[in-house]
């Protein structure tokens, strides 16, 4: 029998005593067992922090991501492994995509996340603030990483997707992690994390594995932590109430599986394809990973005057459901995750038997299964459930069964959709199947303070649509009240979580030097070489050329117009300014800009390889012809890039803060432009 061992302190530790069997949910063997018996968590959590924490601070975002796609190419060149043991957990080869390739998905996702930080350890968040009339006073958001690690406490459901989704984030942040995934499945955890060591790409510390009970892990916890936790409400609170988690006020994020719901649009009728897009997602939902999603379909709300159509397509389309052996092709749905799960679910399926009737399924048992023995493995039937008063069955809308199990429920209109879809009191996602704009924009605007995430389908999507269960990197997961209140992912937003928000206050030059990105107001430093004329090593923060002046004439503006064809009465008509703010014509402001380009433009052929694009700009102030303008060219920000591959040239983006001036010496225009520079090595 096998082993399971905790990575823990940079090496594989087992537990002392016996620990806990686990069992292949499909045959009933017990193949494996885990301990955690011996284990010093506080000195695990003090590793984290003393080593895995700052090998990680030290590197740069870039670096940090890179680190994630290595990691991501690795495992996928192991995948197979983890899905044959996948199998064991009752998943078909399509369950297991979603948990296997879906977490690596998030590496590679993460991954390409860096390009949206800084070339260093720690980032700026938002824009800057002045503070003081005469500019010398201001104020700047900065994120810097947590000094401590994050707690991941996992559910069953997902044991790769759980643990990469999670710390794909926390280490593009540069925070170590410790994961604790549910001890039924964390043989497929145990095993991506031997992989993960092997593969020797994480600095020591960055990751730490806890397979069985997490004992008490969370009394040696710090306000530098942070904890998330997947699983049930019941659970979820009793962590976050724990005295240490208090009294330390430490972060905790609490994805709790809620009452998900799906809502099928008034105007849709049975010879629509929305009719048909409803009830495959509908059935897709209950079937895949048996129903163990915490995102899963559980109340399914129809036009009462749909109620009968929708209850025959749904059987039909259940009864062609294959249950079985995963491992077997043509298995559509496999077991659940073990034999006490199954009694979980039966015994949910009765309570909400008190306020609704069984219209598909047997809950006893299956009667036929696939290469399989339906006595030993713990499989189940696909219920579905018919409650016609929705609004007095509460059980329906508190009572999660977390298996194959969804109660079809009626309303009459809209507004009655809406009120039973908020009585499931907090959501991570809901969706809508409808053909028309304005009934979905009423629904979307009313349901989403009750929902992390709304999924609205039609014909035009429904191909390319990701599903009503599928959380995507780049999105917020998770959702208010019963649903745990909390945010995973979420791309930027998901990363922030891990770092630290702190206003830093200062004169701009000091501000400058902090941040390493240039404050306006902040010292410039002239130089006899044109910025332009410098490698991007060569190149400072701060490094500025002050251009000679040009005065705009009317036949600037004239010729503007003629060549752009830009027209607009405020810069050729001088009869229709009267009521506006302009006193004769105006220059264009894409004049001034392509001015002020001629005249901080260095002409010769140099470290320059081209304009890379206009992040912002203002036109602040009215230029007429008379007016003389000059610019102030200063070296904003610096950002390496990576290399395509090894013909690509050594290179970087410059970021450029614009300052373009009138005779008077007030700004008229200020921009943030972007240059490709190449390096001199």
């Amino acid at each position: 029998m096998h082993s399971l061992e905790n990575y823990v302190l940079g090496r594989w530790i087992g537990g002392t005593g016996e620990g806990q069997l686990l069992h292949d949910a499909v045959t009933g063997e017990a193949f494996a067992h885990t301990s955690t018996k011996g284990l010093d968590f506080g000195e695990v959590l003090n590793y984290a922090r003393t080593t895995g924490n700052p090998a990680l601070r030290k590197m740069t975002f870039p670096e940090r991501g890179l680190m994630l796609k290595a990691l991501a190419l690795h495992l996928s060149a192991q995948k197979e492994k983890f899905y044959a043991l996948s199998y064991r957990s009752g998943a078909t080869r399509a369950d297991s995509w979603i948990d296997i390739e879906g977490g690596i998905g998030n590496l590679f996702s993460y991954a390409s996340l860096r390009r949206k930080f800084p070339d260093q350890t720690y980032a700026l968040d938002g824009e800057p603030h002045s503070l003081g009339k005469g500019g010398t006073f201001m104020a700047q958001h900065l994120l810097v990483p947590k000094e401590g690690t994050a707690i991941h406490i996992n559910a069953f459901n997902f044991p790769v997707w759980g643990m990469l989704e999670k710390i794909a984030v926390n280490l593009l942040a540069g925070v170590p992690a410790v994961v604790k995934p549910a001890t039924l499945t964390s043989y497929l955890t145990e095993a991506v994390v031997r992989e993960i060591d092997k593969a020797g790409i994480l600095p020591k510390g960055a990751l730490q594995l806890i397979c069985g009970s997490a004992g008490d892990l969370l009394d040696h916890v710090d306000s530098q932590d942070v904890i998330t936790f997947t699983g049930s409400a019941e659970t979820g609170l009793k962590l976050k109430a724990h005295p240490t988690v208090l009294r330390e006020n430490v972060p905790f994020t609490m994805e709790a599986d809620s009452l998900n719901s799906i809502v099928l649009g008034a105007d849709v009728d049975p010879s629509m394809p929305e009719f048909d897009v409803f009830i495959k997602e509908v059935r897709k939902e209950m079937t895949v990973k048996a129903g163990q999603k915490c995102t899963a379909i559980r109340r399914i709300f129809v036009p009462e005057s749909r109620l009968q159509e929708v209850q025959h397509a749904l059987t039909k389309a259940l009864a062609q459901t294959l249950i079985g052996n995963p491992a077997h092709e043509k298995v559509r749905m496999g077991s659940l995750a073990g034999l006490g799960q199954r009694e979980e679910v039966r015994s949910q399926v009765k309570k909400l038997l008190a306020c609704s009737q069984l219209i598909y399924g047997n809950l006893d048992g299956v009667l036929e299964v696939v290469d399989a023995d339906a006595l030993k493995g713990a499989f189940i039937s696909p219920l579905l459930l018919l409650s016609e008063h929705p609004f007095s069955a509460d059980a329906v809308h508190a009572v999660e069964a977390f298996g194959p199990v969804s109660t079809l429920m009626p309303y009459k209109d809209m507004g009655q959709a809406l009120d039973l879809v908020k009585k499931g009191k907090g959501s991570l996602v809901c969706s809508l199947v409808t053909a028309s704009p304005a009934p979905a924009r009423d629904f979307v605007l009313g349901a989403a303070p009750h929902h992390g995430r709304i999924l609205v389908l039609n014909a035009a999507c429904a191909k390319e649509s990701t599903g009503h269960g599928s959380p995507l990197p780049l999105l917020v997961h998770g959702g208010p009240g019963r649903a745990g209140g909390g945010e995973e992912m979420g791309g930027v937003r998901g990363v922030r979580h891990y770092m630290q928000r702190v206003a830093i206050q200062g004169d701009p030059s000091m501000l400058t030097a902090i941040t390493g990105v240039y404050q306006p107001g902040g010292d410039q430093v002239l130089s006899p070489v044109h910025p332009f004329r410098k490698y991007f090593e060569e190149l400072e923060v701060g490094d500025t050329v002050i251009t000679h002046k040009r005065t705009v004439t009317e036949s600037d503006i004239v010729q503007f117009a003629n060549v752009s064809w830009d027209h607009f009465y405020a810069h050729t008509d001088h009869t229709s300014l009267e009521g506006t703010t302009f006193s004769k014509p105006v220059a264009h402001g894409y004049f001034i800009l392509s001015a002020a380009a001629g005249l901080f433009v260095d002409p010769g052929k140099g470290p320059v390889l081209l304009n890379y694009g206009l992040e912002e700009c203002r036109f602040i102030k009215p230029v007429y012809a008379g007016s003389t303008i000059g610019v102030k060219l200063t070296c904003k920000e610096k950002v390496r890039q990576e290399p395509r591959d090894e013909a690509d040239i050594p290179k970087g983006i410059v970021k450029w803060y614009v300052d373009v001036y009138d005779e008077t010496g007030e700004s008229v225009a200020i921009a943030s432009i972007l240059t490709m520079v190449k390096c001199k090595n």
